[in-house]
């Protein structure tokens, strides 16, 4: 999916919501555990129930990674459950030597090789452009690059101070060379909130990968006053907050609630900013 479908995507359901596919066996509703792959039952009804409500999934592969064979093969199961009109993030966070990122990239987007082709991957930045270059060799492919995130320990490296600024700045600043806003996109913490202003003008027309909202604190308004762009520019992400919604039967229909809360806040944003 290319930029402009994206911001089509986001114009026709009046929404920039991504939803994290994040399962863990001990907290879904025990009802699924008679079904075969409980992860993956799981997962078709969170989507089923919210795809018209989002423009992204986001399963994070440790998730999947965990449970082996079985957790693999539920990602790939998973990604191909996704509606074709919905942008698919893999949050593996990879990042290693030139010819291991190769591989890296192949394993989330080629298809033909690995079973999956997600639309983007958050890759780490730490190792450097030979590091991130191989995904950004996939035609039509994303990178979703670590800049400023929403973990307590984001302050040990990424404010560290340069002599042209923080060290998350450097990261967006130099990065910027390597690929244009339609193949690169930045991870920045909803939790960071003003900073969104100065990192804006870094990146005027990349999208943004947001977590942190809700279950983690940061506010969807403050994201928007400093994050929004022309093309809106922002995809927020909730997990816990959307997919944990219900223990219950009725978990699905809990989990559209909470996503339906956040679609029409968005909705007011877009609508107050001109861009629907």
């Amino acid at each position: 999916m290319n930029k402009t479908q994206l911001f089509e995507q986001i114009k026709t359901k009046r929404s920039f919501l991504c939803v994290g596919l994040d399962p863990v066996l001990e907290n879904i509703p025990k009802h699924l555990l008679k079904y075969e792959n409980p992860i993956l039952e799981f997962n078709k009804q969170i989507i089923d129930a919210t795809k018209d409500l989002c423009v992204a999934y986001k399963p994070n592969t440790a998730f999947y990674e965990s449970m082996g064979l079985k957790g693999w093969d539920t990602l790939i199961k998973t990604w191909k459950y996704m509606p074709g009109n919905i942008f698919s993030i893999a949050d593996a966070k990879r990042g290693d030597i030139g010819n291991t990122s190769a591989m890296y990239a192949d394993a989330f987007f080629n298809e033909e090789k690995s079973g999956m082709s997600f639309d983007a991957v958050t890759v780490a930045p730490y190792m450097g452009s030979d590091s991130v270059g191989p995904f950004l060799n996939h035609a039509d492919k994303w990178v979703i690059l670590l800049a400023l995130t929403s973990n307590s320990g984001h302050s040990d490296f990424q404010l560290h101070k340069t002599p042209q600024g923080k060290l998350h700045e450097e990261v967006i600043r130099i990065s910027s060379q390597w690929a244009g806003s339609d193949q690169l996109m930045y991870v920045v913490g909803a939790t960071r909130g003003a900073e969104f202003e100065n990192i804006r003008r870094l990146a005027p027309d990349n999208f943004l990968l947001v977590p942190g909202v809700g279950a983690q604190g940061g506010s969807l308004q403050e994201v928007c006053k400093y994050g929004l762009n022309k093309e809106c520019g922002l995809l927020v992400n909730s997990s816990r907050g959307i997919i944990y919604a219900g223990k219950e039967e009725d978990f699905a229909e809990k989990a559209r609630a909470e996503a339906l809360k956040l679609q029409q806040e968005m909705e007011h944003i877009l609508i107050a900013a001109g861009l629907v």
